[in-house]
Parts: C-alpha cells; structure tokens; sequence
C-alpha cells in the first residue's frame, strides 16, 4: 500500500472510519506513517492526535475500541477507508457516531419503508373510532385483521409470483416480486421482526 504521506507538510492522511457491518461512517481521524503501522500491528485503530501531539489508539482511556478489519486506499493514495468493527460508542459525547447518528443497519429504500410499516402498525393500535380519516390505510386494516390474515396474504402473493415467472412479463412479474416483499416485510413486523433479522441468519449460515 503506497500511501503518500508527503502530500500534506504534517505528514498526515484523513482516516475515515467506517462500520465494517453497517457500513455507517462513524468518525473522521488522521494517521502518520507510525500510526498506521500500530493501526496493522495492534489491529486497534490508532491515529495521530493534532490536539495531543501523540500516537492516540480509540479506546485507550475509554475502552471503546475500534477493531481493524480492513484499510483501503483511495485513487490519489492519500485518503485511507478504515473499516472496523467499534466496541461500544465511537463519539467523546457518547453517540454512536459523530455525527450523533444511531450506527444501525441502513437499507435504503427498505428501511424507510419498514419505518412506515412500523408507524402503520402504531395506528392500528389505536381504537378505530378513535383515528383520524386517514389513518384507515391498506396497511392498518392488514394489521387490524390480524397475522392470520397478513400470513395468507404473503401466500397469495408467493403464488402469484410464481405464477408470473413462469411467463415473459417482466413487468408483472417485478409488480408481483414487489407485492410479495412488501407483503412479507409486513408479516416480519408483525411477528416482531425486521429485514435485519432475516440478514443476521443468513450471515450465520454463510
């Protein structure tokens, strides 16, 4: 790895720190020739501190460490990705991140929609004469209805897709690939799961 430590007068390249699982960019450092070496070394990302005028390893007072998964190293070798996976916060203020953002997994297109999934079924927690008009979505009267319901549901969307890959309709085929996705991330809500879960077990199998 050639690394242009001779690019800036301090002899310093920016280290960006990211989650190797979540993929969350978590803080911003900078590193020395010596740093980095300690970082592969120790396999404990250690910067150099501006503040402190020293090698500085996260965690070393806090015990919040960050475990070295892999470096990489940008197109003008200047700039190096950090990826690791962080013991506990990463911020001095406690958050997750710097930038005060909770280090979950991010799908997404997904993960907005399982928010809306999670805030439907919110609502139909709440008495019917009690909502307002639209508050009666197609996704609250699924919840309203019950598992049973949202179950038969995926299955009547399961065989629908099916049906459709055995034609040349793409187009019908993707509407009903996404019925049955949408369909199935309500039933994994329902049963008190997320797309997150179903990862975690397909991770373990690998």
């Amino acid at each position: 790895m050639n690394i242009d430590f001779n690019k800036n007068q301090d002899g310093l390249v920016p280290a960006i720190i990211q989650d190797s699982k979540t993929r969350k960019v978590l803080m911003l450092g900078y590193m020395n020739e010596e740093a980095f070496l300690k970082t592969n070394e120790t396999k404990k990302v250690t910067f150099f501190s501006r503040t402190k005028e020293r090698l500085w390893t996260k965690g070393e007072e806090s015990g919040n460490f960050l475990n070295l998964v892999n470096i990489k190293l940008d197109c003008d070798n200047d700039t190096l990705l950090v990826e690791v996976n962080p013991e506990g916060p990463v911020c001095h203020k406690g958050t997750d991140t710097c930038w005060a953002e909770e280090n979950t997994v991010d799908y997404g297109f997904l993960s907005k929609l399982e928010g809306i999934i999670a805030s439907r079924q919110k609502l139909s927690e709440t008495e019917p004469e009690l909502r307002k008009e639209n508050d009666n979505s197609y996704v609250v009267s699924l919840f309203d209805k019950g598992i049973n319901k949202i179950a038969q549901k995926v299955g009547e969307e399961a065989v629908e897709t099916v049906i459709e890959a055995k034609d040349n309709n793409d187009d019908l085929f993707l509407n009903e690939s996404a019925d049955l996705l949408f369909h199935y991330m309500i039933l994994l809500k329902a049963k008190g799961f997320g797309l997150k879960d179903i990862v975690k077990v397909l991770e373990e199998r690998h």
